[in-house]
């Protein structure tokens, strides 16, 4: 019975050390995100938003609920309205009435969001590229 105990014990304490390295790797990633896109005056949260409504535009939905994006971003509605109130005043999205339920909004990017966008996409994938390639060197 002890042997299985140990045994459980070492599984649990594995299991929790891949949990807080994939944190560390996170936060790590995270960090240097934020480093490189402030030269840009974005956050990692302001290209996540720009990201998801590239990709809306580019399936033809251009544009998303807020609710929709919360979801994509793992930010909480009143931390995304804000983040979107930034962007919006900054020019590069704009919010509208949802036609489906006039109590919604969507965003969608403006052009110069979508510029702005397509010029950091490659920094940003950049720093994927190097952070999450070999998450052990970084």
């Amino acid at each position: 019975m002890a042997a299985k105990n140990g045994e459980a014990d070492r599984a649990e304490r594995a299991l929790v050390a891949q949990w807080r390295d994939m944190l560390a790797l996170h936060a790590r990633t995270q960090c240097e995100l934020d480093r490189v896109l402030h030269r840009h005056g974005l956050c990692a949260s302001d290209f996540e938003v720009l990201d998801v409504l590239a990709e809306s535009t580019a399936n033809a939905a251009c544009s998303y609920r807020v609710q929709e994006i919360a979801e994509r971003v793992h930010l909480t509605q009143s931390a995304l309205s804000r983040l979107i109130a930034r962007l919006e005043k900054d020019g590069l999205v704009e919010r509208g009435l949802c036609a489906e339920d006039r109590r919604g909004v969507r965003v969608a990017l403006t052009g110069k969001g979508r510029a702005l966008h397509g010029d950091v996409l490659p920094v940003q994938r950049a720093v994927l590229t190097r952070m999450l390639a070999q998450p052990d060197a970084s």
